[in-house]
């Protein structure tokens, strides 16, 4: 469970890598983790102004175009 101190999402990326290493060679049964992350990266960005920073995230822009690939409104 992520502490206060942790960085922004680290539950969400803790929970997809948990999933990915119970599921080495099926990595499509973790895609909800994945989706899950990327919208808590999104909500962070929205809420700094782009600003926010978190190890567990990818950059805005990565984030923006895989939940826009997958059918997110990131608009």
């Amino acid at each position: 469970m992520a502490k206060p101190s942790d960085p922004p999402c680290q539950a969400e990326a803790c929970a997809l890598q948990s999933c990915l290493n119970k599921n080495t060679y099926s990595p499509e049964k973790c895609n909800d983790h994945v989706r899950k992350l990327y919208k808590c990266c999104w909500s962070m960005y929205k809420e700094t102004d782009g600003k926010g920073e978190s190890t567990a995230c990818p950059m805005q822009n990565v984030v923006r175009r895989w939940l826009k690939n997958h059918g997110e409104n990131v608009d």
